[in-house]
């Protein structure tokens, strides 16, 4: 309410766009001679103008005589902020005496009979920093914690509160005087606030309160709630010892009906104990926590809490067994959720509840052919079917009950799980030998009902390969028949065409209209009408209708498994007569095929399109084939195939142990010579905590001392966080931590100013180092920034007073929205004390913010990286110009400086030749995805030549595909230079 209360206040002095800046004479009429409609105008436009940086020393007195002993609440509001911003100093920084009149005016509102009145003083005082002021109203501000309003109550906490940290000595007696007011308190808000004092104050007496009232904490309200968790986890890591009595406080907790305060009783929990049964908990009120949140980035941040618990081995094993309570999670609909859902649970399953997790996913599979076809249904299936395959690979146990729920999704209508399916069958029938009877059965039962051109030549492939008995071969033989059709191709497409009736299909229907009459039974109808009707909606095989729609490179996937089928039919059937007929129907296939083909645009129901040259030399190779049936030609039709396919398996599993190694924390090696780090030369002006004073030093005897440089006579300008870090050149963290530091100010303009820009994925904060190199006193220096790009400044800077050579830092925080390059540019701008020209101005130096910062390497499948380079609209197309002349070494460079992953695999790349082609892949945190594909090229005559060709980058928004386009061109010249250098 109090925050609701106070933006309410500062709506009000909103003013149209149009109107005109008023002088200060006409302001000052209307304050003294208006209406109380004029003067409320008449104070927002002045309000405006001292906000945006204009002095009107003219208008304070007239305020306070004409203005101030009004009793309308809307003015009372705007006064309250006007005092805010309003200079209460002179120049010299003694207070003025007006002041003393607004110091009773404010002492009246004090004793106010309205609530509001007097709870938003107090929080008005809160801002005050003159003790001047707030001394004559201390009395004032003590009553007020007896007032009948909690309203009033709580913004006197607040405000002694503020009084006691920033000015101790006004009211020495502030923690007893809120400690008594907490015993007698009712209300929830005002006990919140008093024991938040308590807690930050005197931590002592707020223990000593939460012992007394430690069975009751279950019954307060969650604000309190969430301060006591802060206190509990305080106080225990502070002195560890007092876990034990507070814990089971903790416990309590887990159970409250605030969302907000499990949460954090769940985390504290977790920090201040390592036992299963504490860890169990935390886990379990986490998983509840997200199934019953609605809100999908609650989900989202609860499961990386989660996700963080699985870090540490001991915490895994509790984990493992709460498996299936985290599969819960997958009621919700949001395919994000559930993505990171199954693989968290995946990374924790074991043996011991496998079985289990494949009967929830199997019930999951049957789910998504139940419900309504939605946008992301489909997707949802595919993460079923990559999680369903990864069980199988890592616990072989399962693939038997497994295999034929995947295999009835080679029928489905999403083209991308059916291919999913394909790829885990190709690796289990590869792996799993036992298996390979029961695949191929499988596979035979769908292969009628699959729908995708793609899918089909997949299977036929493993059909090809790991049919391995002479049963298995005249299977595949017979179900590619029937998905053909009647053969030859040509002559009984020529007979459909001509109305003669085909002959009776295997595996095809012909189907027949039945005609009903008004009271129910079959009319009558002609041989003849039926025969036209039925060719009006006949349907035709699978394979035959993709030849007759141009589509030919199935028939040189069908010939290559033929081929294959009647190679290895010839090793295992003794008979010659079986041999020959086999190979006979084998090549009649392949030529009719081949006779299709070529006849495409000859005459009515053959193809329009006419077969390729490459589909039909595979077609004559394969005739060629069956008919010299030379040994060597056998045996790279036979066994190369499944040797390239071994080949490429164990690869890919040596890229995902390796993956999976460069995730792993690599433990800390401790070297005889390392230096002893005490902690008692921590610094603790680093939150990280990783500056240690001793390493410092240490590297700074090393180097050679500080580094001097331009500006070090100034104090802690360049010479405090440039010159002084620079000097520890030996240590990495810390030169890193200098290449975020940006100059904005010269080393001869009166403020030196330098940031340290850091990026916290969609935040970036600005520590100004602000730095006055003149003998006078600065009023007012204020930060003002400006963004360019898809850049937010949260909020303004507030202004500061410098001393004569005195330093401090300014913070600011800037919101990111998209992945774009950005631009932060802005001035200084102050006061000199004493003097009566205009403000003095210092132009900054603009800050720009690396599109690197957000992007970050990325796998996909090779269907998705196709997909995606089909949908995204927007492409920039970059020439390569640089100095390097060798192929692999430009891969390697362009990887490093645009943080992508090569998708194309590293023995597909190996070798010397004169051209490269890869697909490179990058997702940015926003989520958004970034495709390129390089192609570049060297002349073999000259191996002094320059790396010449170009990379194409594509993504969904024009910003992403320009800025990664502009920073490819910044850095493709050569390799950066380090640091050291």
């Amino acid at each position: 309410m109090a925050v609701a209360v106070e933006q309410s206040c500062y709506t009000l002095i909103n003013l149209p766009s149009d109107s005109e800046p008023p002088n200060e004479m006409q302001l000052k009429i209307d304050l003294e001679k208006g209406d109380t409609k004029t003067k409320i105008e008449a104070l927002k436009k002045t309000i405006q103008l001292i906000a945006s940086g204009e002095r009107l020393p003219g208008l304070l007195m007239t305020i306070i005589r004409f203005v101030l002993p009004l009793q309308d609440h809307t003015i009372k509001k705007l006064l309250l902020i006007f005092w805010e911003i309003v200079p209460k100093t002179t120049p010299d920084g003694k207070l003025l005496q007006e002041m003393i009149l607004v110091c009773d005016s404010y002492r009246k509102d004090l004793q106010h009979p309205n609530e509001f009145l007097r709870g938003s003083t107090l929080r008005f005082l809160c801002k005050l920093k003159e003790p001047e002021l707030l001394e004559p109203l201390m009395p004032a501000i003590r009553s007020c914690l007896e007032h009948r309003h909690s309203y009033v109550r709580r913004n006197a906490v607040l405000a002694i509160f503020t009084i006691y940290r920033n000015f101790e000595f006004l009211i020495p007696d502030a923690p007893e005087l809120i400690a008594t007011f907490l015993e007698g308190e009712q209300d929830m808000s005002c006990k919140r606030n008093a024991f938040l004092m308590l807690l930050h104050a005197d931590q002592d007496r707020a223990l000593a309160y939460l012992a007394s009232c430690l069975d009751q904490v279950t019954s307060f309200g969650d604000i309190l709630q969430l301060v006591i968790v802060e206190l509990i986890y305080k106080v225990c890591h502070a002195n560890p010892s007092e876990r034990a009595r507070f814990i089971r406080c903790i416990y309590n907790l887990l159970n409250s009906t605030s969302p907000a305060v499990r949460y954090e009783a769940a985390g504290t929990l977790v920090t201040l104990s390592s036992a299963p049964t504490a860890i169990k908990a935390a886990a379990s009120c986490y998983v509840e926590l997200i199934v019953k949140e609605s809100d999908n980035n609650v989900k989202l941040i609860v499961l990386d809490r989660l996700v963080a618990l699985k870090e540490s081995p001991a915490h895994e094993r509790v984990l493992q067994d709460l498996v299936m309570d985290i599969l819960r999670v997958l009621a919700s609909p949001d395919l994000e959720v559930r993505k990171k859902t199954l693989n968290l649970a995946l990374d924790l399953v074991s043996s011991r509840n496998i079985e289990e997790m494949v009967l929830v996913l199997r019930k999951e599979v049957a789910k998504t052919h139940n419900i309504v076809e939605h946008e992301d249904t489909g997707k949802y299936r595919q993460l079923l079917v990559r999680t369903l395959h990864a069980c199988c690979i890592k616990f072989p146990d399962v693939a038997a009950t497994v295999i034929p729920v995947l295999i009835e999704f080679l029928s489905d209508t999403n083209e991308l799980a059916a291919t999913d399916v394909l790829v885990f069958v190709r690796e289990a029938i590869q792996k799993f030998e036992s298996l390979r009877p029961l695949i191929i059965e499988r596979l035979l039962d769908a292969f009628p009902t699959i729908k995708s051109v793609k899918v089909h030549r997949a299977a036929l492939w493993i059909l090809g390969e790991y049919a391995a008995t002479t049963e298995d071969i005249q299977a595949v033989m017979n179900q590619v028949r029937q998905t053909l059709g009647e053969v030859p191709l040509v002559e009984d497409e020529l007979r459909r065409a001509a109305g003669e009736r085909p002959e009776e299909e295997p595996g095809v229907q012909v189907p027949v209209q039945k005609l009903v009459t008004s009271d129910g039974t079959y009319a009558t109808q002609s041989a003849f009408n039926t025969t036209c009707i039925s060719k009006k909606g006949e349907t035709r095989p699978p394979l035959r209708q993709y030849l007759l729609d141009g589509d030919f490179f199935i028939s040189a996937a069908l010939g290559t498994t033929l081929a294959k089928l009647a190679l290895r039919y010839s090793e295992l059937e003794g008979d010659a007569l079986k041999r020959n007929r086999f190979s006979a129907e084998a090549m009649l296939v392949l030529a009719s095929m081949l006779h299709l083909g070529k006849s495409a645009c000859v005459g009515a129901g053959l193809p329009a399109k006419a077969m390729t040259n490459d589909d039909a030399d595979r077609l004559w190779l394969c005739l060629r084939v069956l008919s010299e049936r030379s040994p060597p030609v056998a045996t790279v039709f036979i066994e190369s195939s499944r040797r390239a396919l071994s080949l490429m398996l164990a690869a890919k599993a040596e890229e995902e142990a390796s993956s999976q190694k460069a995730k792993e924390k690599p433990g800390a090696v401790v070297q005889p010579d390392d230096p002893v780090q005490f902690l008692q030369l921590w610094s603790t002006r680093d939150p990280a905590g990783n500056e240690n004073v001793f390493d410092l030093a240490l590297s700074q005897a090393v180097a050679g001392g500080p580094r001097a440089g331009p500006g070090a006579g100034a104090g802690p300008g360049a010479g405090g966080r440039a010159g002084g870090v620079a000097a520890a050149a030996g240590d990495p963290a810390l030169v890193s931590r200098l290449n975020k530091v940006t100059q904005l100010t010269g080393f001869s303009d009166p403020v030196y100013a330098e940031a340290y820009v850091h990026v916290n994925q969609y935040d970036i904060v600005l520590d100004v180092l602000v730095v006055n190199q003149t003998g006078d006193t600065l009023q007012n220096c204020t930060l003002e920034l400006a963004t360019l790009g898809d850049l937010k400044l949260v909020e303004k800077p507030q202004p500061v007073v410098l001393a004569p050579r005195d330093f401090c830092n300014i913070k600011a925080n800037v919101k990111v929205a998209s992945t774009e390059n950005g631009i932060i540019f802005g001035n200084i701008v102050y006061d000199v004390s004493g003097a009566v020209s205009d403000r003095n101005v210092v132009v900054l130096n603009d800050i720009h913010i690396d599109i690197m910062d957000y992007i970050v390497p990325a796998s996909c499948t090779d269907s998705e990286f196709r997909q995606m380079w089909a949908e995204f609209e927007w492409e920039n197309k970059v020439s390569v110009n640089t100095t390097l002349t060798d192929l692999h070494e430009y891969l390697r460079h362009l990887l490093r400086s645009t943080n992508m992953k090569c998708l194309t695999p590293e023995k597909a790349l190996s070798g010397q030749c004169g051209f490269m082609a890869a697909n490179m892949y990058a997702r940015s945190i926003f989520g958004e995805d970034a495709l390129a594909n390089l192609s570049i090229e060297k002349p073999f005559n000259k191996p002094d030549a320059p790396v010449t060709g170009h990379i194409r980058i594509r993504a969904k928004s024009q910003g992403m595909a320009l800025s990664l386009g502009d920073k490819i061109n910044m850095t493709q010249k050569g390799p950066r230079p380090t640091s050291g250098a």
